[in-house]
Order: structure tokens, then sequence, then C-alpha cells
């Protein structure tokens, strides 16, 4: 028999909620399998008669973030702290899987599918944990949010309308911001103070189309991005930027490349997409305008590159603010038999976005990151149940 927090990570999973990348539903995308819309349906409907206090915060068509609440936080006394846990809604897209991607089988003690490990796992147990609350007085229950935000995996935008409802005031429930934020990401429950920022942009190549059997007559804009991107590898090999504690030194990675129309045309047009990873207090805006400036001058400033505006900026996670948290996440951790420690990470959170304006906030919960994003994607059960059991005894201290 498989358990409450088995069974509910098994429907999660076969909820599709893909994130499209950047892709426009509909022109480049047709599938259903795109957006959170279904997934928070479900997860408000399946704790709508718990008792708890529930609120939507539209972000963009078809993708809400959700906020379930054990008390109505409005009417808290101003010296309750209050615990936000937080888990994205949306995965990586599918292609490539090797497995079906939504079955959500159960073999030698791991659930596989797309979001199994990041991170449907975490927000099942995070779920579960609050799900043990429910029972109780309103008086006696801690002062626990659970934020499900959209869009962690292609710029933020969840987690950037989350923290507005405190800043802005934009939300009825959420009315001050919280004391604590404990982000679930696949960290083997080791508690990560600390990751790099990111910065993304792309760059375009222009050129002069024309039949490719008189080339010369043309200017090929793929030949001229491979000039482009072996310019930003020059770069890649001395950036500037901090060497940061736990995390390590800066990055810059040319990951994505669209190019021509058909093989007997010379391309007028090609584009990639760059990240460039930075230290926490690095400015993102600054690291991007160094690249630019760097291949503009290496290749003599042409008028045929162009600069997009980034699509995704995060400042990344500080250990500044979030030691006293850390050490309390690690007590509990103890507590319930897990041996962990303090870790730093190269990849991106919501953490960095929810820890502005000094909000102590870390990010812990089950599954490895090797096995996220994989063709064959799985999370490991035991780690599952016991991520359970640390985030229902880490709710009780609020």
């Amino acid at each position: 028999m498989t358990s409450d927090v088995v069974s509910l990570l098994q429907d999660l999973v076969r909820i599709p909620s893909v994130n499209p990348m950047g892709r426009s539903i509909g022109r480049d995308v047709a599938s259903d399998i795109y957006l959170e819309t279904r997934l928070t349906h479900f997860l408000e409907q399946y704790v709508a008669d718990w008792g708890y206090y529930c609120e939507r915060q539209a972000v963009a068509p078809q993708r809400d973030n959700l906020l379930i609440a054990t008390i109505d936080l409005a009417k808290l006394p101003a010296d309750r702290p209050i615990l936000m846990l937080e888990a994205h809604q949306d995965t990586v897209p599918i292609d490539g899987m090797s497995i079906d991607p939504f079955a959500a089988e159960i073999k030698e003690g791991r659930i596989y599918g797309r979001g199994s490990c990041d991170i449907k796992g975490g927000m099942a147990a995070m779920l579960t944990a609050l799900s043990r609350f429910r029972d109780l007085p309103e008086a006696d229950r801690p002062a626990v949010v659970l934020a499900l935000a959209i869009n962690e995996e292609h710029g933020f935008s969840g987690a950037k309308r989350m923290i507005r409802s405190w800043t802005d005031g934009e939300s009825q429930l959420l009315t001050r911001a919280p004391a604590a934020v404990l982000v679930a990401e696949p960290t083997m429950l080791d508690v990560v103070i600390s990751h790099k920022g990111v910065v993304r942009w792309k760059c375009h190549a222009h050129g002069v189309a024309t039949h490719s059997s008189n080339p010369k007559i043309g200017a090929n804009a793929i030949y001229r991005m491979a000039k482009i991107a072996n310019a930003f590898e020059q770069h890649a090999d001395d950036l500037p930027g901090k060497v940061a504690p736990l995390i390590g030194g800066p990055t810059l990675s040319v990951g994505m490349i669209t190019g021509g129309v058909s093989v007997n045309t010379v391309p007028d047009h090609c584009v990639i997409e760059i990240d460039r990873r930075l230290a926490p207090g690095d400015d993102p805006l600054a690291a991007q305008q160094a690249a630019i400036d760097f291949v503009n001058q290496a290749l003599g400033d042409p008028d045929w590159i162009e600069h997009s505006e980034p699509f995704i900026i995060s400042p990344g996670l500080a250990p500044e603010h979030n030691q006293n948290l850390a050490a309390s996440l690690l007590e509990t951790l103890s507590e319930c038999g897990v041996t962990a420690k303090t870790i730093g990470v190269p990849y991106g959170t919501d953490g960095a976005i929810l820890s502005q304006g000094a909000v102590p906030t870390v990010v812990c919960g089950p599954g490895h990151i090797a096995q996220a994003h994989t063709h064959d994607e799985w999370l490991a059960i035991d780690q599952l149940e016991k991520s359970v059991e640390v985030y229902e005894a880490f709710c009780r201290k609020f």
C-alpha cells in the first residue's frame, strides 16, 4: 500500500504543468501539457475541505500562484512570526524523455516522471505536512503559508508576484513578510544557504538573405554568429565578478542557437541565448553589459549585432540573513534522524527572489539535483517520506 504522500505525488506528476520556456502557446507549441492551470485547480480542490485559507494570484493567462495558509494570516498578531513554505508548480519540458513523463510509475523504491524530483516531490511533502494540522483548532495551528508559484523555470515571475504581497500590499491574505522562507528544491535534505544569480538574454546576428547558389552576394548570419559565439567563449575564460564561498566563481555559457529557413537560402538571421551566472551581490545587468562590450569590441563594433533585454534576472541567494534559520532547520533535521549540512549550489531558485528585503530564506528538499530535468527523472520514496517528517516538525516551531 502506498503512503498518502506517495499517492499525492503520483497525482501531481500525472497532471502536466510544463513550462513553455518562452515559446508561444498556439504558435510555437500546440500541446495541452503546457502551463500550470490544471495543477493549480487540482491543488485548490485538494485542500478545499481542510478549513484553511486560500488565495489565487493571477500572474499571466492560465498561470496563477496559489497561497494556502493554515490560519487567517491577516488577523495574526504582529509579534507572531509566519513561516512560508514554497514550491514551484511548473516543470521543464519533456523533450527527449525515455519514459512516459506523466505515468508516475513506481519501480524499486522510486517514483518516475517529469517533476517527480523537481519539484513536485517537495510540493507533495509540504502539502502532506500541512495536512497534519487541519484537525487542530485554528488557535493551535502553526502560522504557515504554503506558496505555490508559477514559472520558476523561466523567469521567476511567480515569485516576483509573490513578494508584492507584502511589499506592495497586493494580497488580502499575506499582508506582511514572512519571518522565514523554506524553499523546496532537490538538495538531498541538505540546507542551501547560498546560490548563484543569473542573467539570460538573446543575441541576434543579422545578415542578407540570398539563394545559396550565389552566397557571395548575401551575408550569412550563421557565419556571423559563429564569430559572436567565439567571442563569448573568449569572454567566458576571464569573467569579471566575485568568487563566492560555497558556490565558486562566475560562468558564462551559450546554450541555444537558432538560424536559417532552408539549406538553399543564405540565412539573414541567427539567434543565441546566453546564460551568465554570478555571485550574490554582483549586478546581473553589469555582468550582461560587460559581456556585450567584450563581444562588440572583439568584433569591431559591427552594426549587424543586436542584444535583447534580459528575459531572466535573478540576484542570487546571499548567506547574510539566513544563518539562524539554517541552524534551526539543521536542528530539526537532526531531531528527525537526518545528517545534514549547510551548502551552496550553482543553480538558481525562487529563494533569491523571496529573500529580497532581508527575509531569511533557505532551500531544502528531497531528491538529488542530478535527477532533475533528466530523461528518466525520478525521486526516491524514502527521501520523500522523510521530508514530510522534517517539514512537519519544522512547521511546529511556528
